[in-house]
């Protein structure tokens, strides 16, 4: 269970909300809104003493306990040694002993054989946005969120990451995305925000009508017969 409450900052503005165990997560909103700073105060990366996880206040829980009970997907893969593999930063993903055989899983999974043994520093964007897909799998958090993990993706793959996001493969899941038609598919439970304002927080078939969809977006997508378009 992640539960905060009353969170004030420059930027966050009374956050208050709580998500049960295996409930997943889609956070929406506008650039600069405070989506990647809520994702930070969630996982502790922003100190507070506002969060809890499983009960327990998030800045008293030791840190190893910690990264297996959350883990933060940043929106861009940062390596500092440009001579790290594939399979040595998937190896570094783990929080306890190594496992070969899900590494080898994991990179099957994610097709990303012929990249195995090549520096990370030299991928592509997209591919540098699946090897964060990967290591996240590999930590094996609770509860992982990822900070705008599709952007860079091609359409095949953006499909197999949302096949990997609609079954059990991660636990509990917070997605920050721009990308509407993945979070349409998904149907998490929605939190938008707007200003560094809860402004809706439900049920996805809630937040996913024609009526809303006018109000947070200025009337700029249509939900038509089950599918969004743009009305241009």
């Amino acid at each position: 269970m992640l539960e905060i409450n009353n969170y004030n900052s420059a930027i966050l503005k009374d956050i208050s909300f709580s998500l049960k165990q295996n409930e997943n997560l889609i956070i929406l909103g506008e650039n600069g809104a405070g989506k990647s700073t809520l994702a930070k105060v969630l996982s502790n990366l922003i100190s507070n003493d506002n969060v809890k996880l499983f009960g327990e206040n998030i800045d008293k829980i030791p840190d190893l306990k910690r990264a297996k009970l959350i883990n933060y997907i940043p929106p861009k893969l940062s390596i500092f040694d440009e001579y790290v593999t594939l399979k040595e930063f998937l190896e570094l993903s783990s929080i306890d002993i190594v496992d070969n055989k899900k590494i080898k899983k994991i990179i099957s999974l994610l097709k990303l054989e012929k990249l195995e043994n090549r520096y990370c520093k030299a991928f592509s964007s997209g591919e540098k946005q699946l090897l964060l897909l990967a290591s996240s799998i590999m930590h094996d958090a609770q509860i992982t969120i990822f900070d705008e993990l599709t952007a860079n993706l091609d359409i095949n793959r953006l499909k197999e990451v949302f096949e990997i996001f609609n079954c059990d493969l991660l636990k509990q899941k917070i997605i920050i995305t721009h990308n509407l038609d993945l979070a349409y598919a998904l149907k998490y439970k929605v939190l938008f925000i707007k200003d560094g304002k809860i402004d809706f927080f439900d049920e996805h078939e809630k937040f996913f009508t024609n009526e809303n969809l006018q109000k947070f977006y200025n009337n700029t997508i249509l939900k038509l017969e089950n599918h969004l378009v743009v009305n241009l």
